[in-house]
């Protein structure tokens, strides 16, 4: 909402001296959102003033239309002398009033004016255009052509109002009442302690039976319509500068007199208007719900089809205007139009004035529908007060009467559904406890007087609600009231004490540590949106018969490309690390932790918790049971190089085994040793593909999958060849750990190493190998290690050797050679019995 300091000095008479940005400070203290104060004619210096064309010479042989004009200016440039003034501007004629800028003078912008010659001629000074002078579009497309009876020399500053200031005030979607003058003015009013002169206090005759007739179907969408009439309306009438130029700063185009008043009179009251031409209005004026189907093209000449849902006037032909949002093009205010042959000008001589009040959802939805958001249905979805309709309306019939030579018909419909005022209970002391601070009594209902509010009671306050404050429904909202209008800035600042002996969760705590270990691995982290296509599942290669293909589709996402909530960490991360790659960043480790959805197919429908009050716990664990599953997981994604080139020697690119070892990053602060076995799945290369797994209650369990892409997959995704990843889930590798991570225990004794070297058949796994050794060696191994695999004929065809590092310690003494030995010997027996080992060399 544009709100210009003088129109608002209107209704309020705000102190001499004070400033736009004075203004800004008292009503942003108060809870409005004072955006910015737009300074109007902020450097311009005169002289400008109103000039009369005398002659107009049109100069040939130039590449545009140009003309050499003499202007009367009065004695505004000293001599009293014609003006001559060279003008490119076709808009005007011989006899035409315009606006004249002279030399030394200085318009917005800091152009200065000053005699030049310019296409053969000197010319002293410019005609003016409405964007020069910074006054925006004023409908002309060209020169500002003024009214007849301003005469040469008048000063065009104070004329056409170009010095104000103007707030910008962004009203949330609460304050309808403030999408008005008569809004602006009484917050102003409240806040600098002044009376207000309500625009709305007119005298308004009271309804009759022979007013135009209006037949309300639908009370519920329509529960106020009133309806007058003027005729005899000049249809030559142009708006006054006066209102022109205020409905420009407020940010709205002129466009012709009946349709600039009721623009103005809804700036001013905040109650949309419109006015038909009674001429092309077919018999009574209805208000229905439309037919399915039902066609209606609207003032901006687009047809649209309606929806049965949708609020419609009508008359005897069917629809003549969307209710609340725009009129039709069929009952439009005619243009002036002058008649070649007899050069009589025809237009609208007779209008009828609609002013009602609407549904605020049937409007809102029906603009959303239709797309077609326009200032009457921004204010009728927010909320317009009903007992302005009858003032506006005769505010409107008053302006056309003055400004246009009209006669308003003594017929005033009105039909109103009753209704009775709203009233809440309030306990005097409410704003006390919700603010924390002693008001008092007397504050309370001082400050609820002031917003309109009647108030009766002493302990209990029965208030009720002013009719342009439909936001104000229990008494939280009353007390809001009185602590915004006493100032947020008073509120003592408190802080909350947290009870003692709780923090974080070991599920927090966990997830803390993941995210600190791979950064400190050289990993960084990458925050993705949680929505997925099918597109990309396919691109993954994922089957169809695979659990990540069932997903929770969204019923309204915020891209049509990804409807899905991701059952899967990867395609967000590897999307990043596409997008990295393709800014030139082509070393890359990036890692994410975060929820995926996985439904199960036995969700329940979601119940819809109550808002009065706090839902039992049979409603919460209702509303949890509608929910899919929510696993927490954690993944990397990786190419290029993992250790840089550089002085100390050559680097390494990324592998596979670089997967793992993030995966046994992770793995190890949960405190769960991991199980690697080799495994195919997508979107994995199925020899470079590992599962991760861990004991839980005994058993082994897959907690995730680490390796290279499958090449299809980088190629389809447009990622690096060799581009590696790993997919974990954090809750069942806690469910794996043992509680708390405990530190190790270091020992005073030294350490034993034994190595061996085992030839297996090339099919089994290192980790089955790995396996069989732990459990053999028994509790004095502190480590194992597999440093060395090799294949070739010293083996045999068929097998590989598998070289370990064993690590024996007892936490009590040194141990003897014969007890390393022995240790060693029983696990090489464990991995001969369970794999079919054979010790390489024996």
């Amino acid at each position: 909402m544009r709100v210009p300091l003088s129109w608002l000095r209107e209704y309020v008479d705000l102190p001499d001296g004070e400033s736009g940005r004075d203004v800004q400070a008292k009503l942003v203290a108060t809870g409005l959102e004072v955006e910015t104060v737009e300074q109007l004619g902020a450097g311009l210096e005169g002289p400008l003033v109103v000039g009369k064309v005398l002659t107009i010479e049109e100069l040939e042989g130039f590449k545009k239309p140009i003309r050499f004009c003499t202007v009367d200016v009065g004695q505004a440039n000293g001599t009293g002398e014609p003006q001559e003034i060279v003008c490119g501007a076709r808009n005007f004629a011989v006899g035409d009033k315009v606006v004249v800028v002279l030399p030394g003078a200085t318009l917005p912008g800091d152009f200065k004016i000053a005699a030049r010659k310019t296409y053969g001629k000197v010319s002293h000074g410019m005609i003016c255009s409405g964007d020069e002078l910074g006054m925006g579009d004023d409908g002309s497309g060209g020169i500002i052509v003024l009214p007849p009876e301003y005469e040469p020399g008048t000063d065009a500053i104070e004329l056409l109002q170009l010095v104000d200031e103007v707030l910008d005030i962004a009203v949330t979607a609460n304050r309808g009442d403030c999408l008005s003058m008569r809004g602006i003015a009484r917050e102003a009013a409240i806040t600098y302690g002044l009376p207000l002169r309500d625009p709305a206090l007119l005298d308004v005759p009271p309804p009759n039976s022979y007013g135009y007739p209006v037949k309300v179907a639908d009370p519920m969408g329509c529960d106020r319509f009133t309806a007058r009439t003027v005729v005899g309306l000049d249809p030559e009438a142009r708006s006054p500068i006066w209102l022109r130029r205020r409905l420009q700063k407020a940010g709205m185009r002129p466009i012709s007199l009946a349709v600039d008043v009721t623009n103005y009179v809804m700036l001013e009251l905040g109650q949309p208007l419109h006015a038909y031409d009674r001429t092309r209005v077919d018999g009574a004026i209805g208000v229905r719900r439309a037919e399915p189907g039902e066609k209606l093209t609207t003032l901006d000449g687009t047809q649209r089809v309606l929806d049965a849902d949708d609020l419609v006037i009508t008359d005897n032909r069917g629809p003549i205007g969307l209710a609340g949002v725009m009129g039709g093009a069929d009952t439009e205010i005619a243009d002036a139009v002058a008649d070649p042959e007899t050069g009589v000008v025809n237009g609208t001589t007779e209008v009828v004035v609609e002013a009602a009040h609407f549904d605020a959802v049937s409007i809102a939805r029906t603009a959303r529908r239709h797309r077609l958001t326009s200032e009457a249905s921004k204010r009728f979805e927010r909320g317009v007060d009903p007992e302005a309709a009858s003032a506006a309306a005769q505010r409107t019939v008053d302006l056309l009467v003055l400004l246009a030579g009209g006669t308003a018909e003594a017929g005033v419909t009105e039909v109103v559904s009753p209704s009775g005022p709203r009233t809440i209970t309030v306990s005097a002391d409410h704003p006390d406890r919700v603010a924390g601070v002693t008001y008092g009594r007397e504050t309370v209902v001082r400050r609820l007087q002031q917003v309109g509010c009647d108030v009766y009671g002493q302990d209990e306050l029965v208030v009720t609600v002013p009719s342009w404050r439909p936001d104000l429904t229990d008494p939280n909202d009353l007390a809001e009231e009185v602590i915004r209008l006493e100032g947020y800035e008073n509120l003592p600042s408190t802080l909350p004490k947290p009870p003692a002996g709780r923090g974080l969760t070991e599920r927090q705590r966990l997830h803390r540590r993941v995210g600190r270990a791979l950064a400190g691995a050289g990993y960084v982290e990458a925050l993705n949106y949680p929505f997925i296509g099918e597109t990309v599942l396919d691109q993954l290669g994922i089957e169809d018969d695979d659990p990540r293909r069932r997903a929770v589709r969204l019923v309204n996402p915020l891209s049509d490309e990804e409807p899905l909530l991701r059952t899967t960490l990867l395609p967000g991360l590897l999307g990043a690390l596409r997008r990295n790659d393709g800014r030139g960043s082509h070393d890359l480790a990036l890692f994410e932790t975060g929820l995926v959805f996985r439904p199960t197919g036995h969700e329940k429908p979601s119940v819809r918790l109550p808002v009065d009050r706090r839902p039992t716990d049979e409603e919460i664990a209702a509303l949890d049971a509608a929910l899919p599953e929510q696993p927490r997981r954690v993944a990397v994604a990786f190419a290029g190089a993992r250790e840089q080139d550089g002085w100390w020697g050559q680097g390494r690119p990324a592998t596979w085994a670089d997967a793992v070892e993030a995966g046994r990053i992770v793995a190890r602060e949960a405190g769960v040793e991991l199980i690697v076995r080799q495994d195919q799945h997508a979107p994995f290369h199925p020899g470079r593909c590992a599962a991760l797994l861990a004991l839980i209650d005994g058993e082994e369990v897959l907690v995730g999958n680490a390796g290279e892409l499958h090449p299809r997959v980088t190629k389809a995704l447009g990622l690096p060849e060799r581009t590696g990843a790993m997919e974990i889930d954090l809750d069942r590798l806690e469910r794996a750990g043992l509680g708390a991570v405990q530190a190790p225990r270091i020992s005073t004794f030294p350490v034993a190493t034994q190595d061996v070297a085992l030839i297996v058949d090339a099919s089994v796994p290192a980790a089955e190998v790995e396996t069989a050794l732990r459990s053999g060696a028994g509790e004095l191994l502190e480590s194992l290690r597999l440093f060395d695999v090799f294949t070739g004929e010293q083996v045999g065809e068929g097998k590989k050797s598998l070289a370990y590092a064993l690590r024996f310690r007892a936490p009590d003494r040194t141990l003897t050679a014969d007890e390393a030995s022995a240790a060693r010997d029983a696990a090489v027996a464990a991995a001969v019995e369970r794999t079919g080992a054979v010790l390489r060399g024996a």
